[in-house]
């Protein structure tokens, strides 16, 4: 995926339409807070095992990967508009997890970094 094609695409589609008017930080946060409930929507109401199967009925896997897009998009958008360089960003994200959740605390766990034992 090219990150940064798409930032461009995203950017002339909004230029095009002349959108960036509308598309504020907080107009940007409230639309991926929209789209995060349209797909927590989706799995609402799904037990485990329904939620693990999901992508295996067509309907309900586009509907999903819809989803999942969108959120993605308007996460692209929102980190243009507040120049945000996404891939360090997310290098430097997962940098700080790993330092949060060593592996021989964190495995097989679900505790919150701040709940791990103490090294």
């Amino acid at each position: 995926m090219d990150i940064n094609k798409i930032t461009l695409f995203l950017r002339q589609f909004a230029a095009e339409r002349n959108w960036e008017q509308f598309h504020t930080p907080k107009n940007l946060v409230m639309a991926l807070s929209g789209e995060a409930g349209e797909l927590t929507e989706l799995f609402q109401w799904l037990t485990a095992g329904e939620s693990d199967a999901v992508m295996n009925e067509p309907a309900s896997a586009e509907r999903v990967r819809d989803e999942v897009a969108d959120i993605l998009l308007y996460c692209l958008r929102l980190a243009d508009v507040l120049k945000i360089d996404v891939e360090a960003a997310v290098w430097s994200k997962l940098q700080k997890n790993a330092a949060k959740y060593p592996v021989h605390l964190a495995r097989g766990t679900a505790a919150k970094y701040t709940d791990l034992p103490k090294e």
